[in-house]
């Protein structure tokens, strides 16, 4: 059973961030309030251009925000990153073509000073988490795109951190694959209680993944509605035709047209 009696993994509050562009400033995100308790699932949605990939890069450190506080396992997200606190799944699985699936997993493991026995044994262990035992020696272009987005998330994995990041993994996959990846990815978020954050613009995706969903309006990106789901953990696919279901998406997709009307 998760502990979620404790500090919030991700705790943001009052967060701004501006972009200096050449046609002036650029509102991204807007007093934008949240907390992520350990072991959540929580997806962002909102149409594109909302901030919603902006707040997962704030979150990895990767942007820094104009106002306002944000912490990650009760640090700055910079510490965070050096702490190693999280994995990120990026849009494209960015595998590099020379390097087979286990060299590809392996990487950030050669990077941070893994022994050659550990880097092994975690690359075993994460490509089975993800179903692609047996495929270690393989190349990027000898997978299905389904199967190189999960050799993407088993990298991401390979050091085991807390919390997971995804910037919309899935989206450029056909329904019937995105499909059993929500599946696989439940079943790994099961199996290793990670934090997960996931940025998707499919309200089933999100209503079908995630213990919380994030709606956010147009830029500037803030949030217009935040959903607890009271769907049970274990979730068949068939979940998607019951009431509950429906009613959930009922008020993601208001949620959605709340923030455009007040934009």
């Amino acid at each position: 059973m998760r502990d979620t009696v404790t500090a919030p993994v991700i705790a943001a509050k009052d967060l701004n961030l501006t972009f200096q562009t050449g046609d002036g400033p650029v509102h991204a995100l807007k007093d934008v309030t949240l907390e992520i308790a350990k072991g959540e699932f929580v997806s962002f949605i909102g149409p594109s251009g909302c901030g919603k990939t902006t707040f997962l890069r704030v979150i990895a450190d990767l942007e820094q925000p104009t106002s306002g506080t944000i912490r990650v396992n009760g640090m700055s997200p910079e510490a965070a990153r050096k702490a190693r606190a999280y994995g990120y799944v990026f849009q494209a699985a960015g595998l590099y073509p020379w390097r087979t699936i286990a060299g590809n997993v392996k990487l950030p493991l050669e990077i941070m000073g893994y022994s050659r026995a550990d880097q092994a044994a975690r690359v075993d262990k994460v490509l089975e988490l993800v179903e692609l035992s047996g495929f270690q020696r393989k190349f990027p272009w000898q997978l299905s795109g389904g199967m190189q987005q999960r050799a993407s998330i088993a990298r991401a994995l390979a050091f085991d951190a807390d919390i997971l990041l995804m910037d919309e993994p899935f989206g450029a996959l056909d329904e019937i694959v995105r499909d059993r990846l929500n599946e696989q990815l439940l079943d790994l978020w099961a199996r290793t209680e990670k934090t997960i954050g996931f940025v998707t613009h499919s309200i089933p995706e999100a209503v079908y993944l995630s213990t919380k969903i994030v709606v956010m309006s147009p830029r500037p990106g803030r949030i217009t509605d935040i959903i607890d789901s009271p769907l049970p953990r274990e979730r068949p696919l068939e979940i998607r035709d019951s009431p509950e279901f429906i009613d959930i998406a009922h008020r993601v997709r208001e949620g959605l047209r709340a923030g455009h009307i007040d934009d």
